[in-house]
């Protein structure tokens, strides 16, 4: 299993950014989570079986309508979280 944490910086909070990115992660075979943290960022957890499903994910975030409000986007690797089921919201 491959899992990505990834932080995007800009104007992200306040323009739909993290249910446009629910939207999206529909259309992929990944799980994981997205929430605005205190600072004015979005951090993402999304996770797969596949490499290239997680890849895809997010390179599919960068090529939508959000990739105006992104200014900078932080990929680190994670370690999977087996417990999680679909992509959530965290609030």
């Amino acid at each position: 299993m491959t899992a990505r944490h990834v932080f995007y910086t800009g104007r992200v909070q306040g323009v739909g950014f993290r249910y446009s990115t629910k939207r999206i992660a529909s259309g992929f075979d990944v799980t994981g989570w997205v929430k605005n943290l205190p600072d004015g960022r979005v951090e993402l957890f999304a996770q797969a079986f596949e490499a290239d499903e997680v890849e895809a994910f997010l390179e599919d975030i960068q090529q939508s309508s959000l990739s105006s409000h992104i200014k900078e986007r932080e990929v680190k690797a994670a370690t999977a979280e087996t417990s999680l089921r679909g992509f959530s919201i965290v609030r």
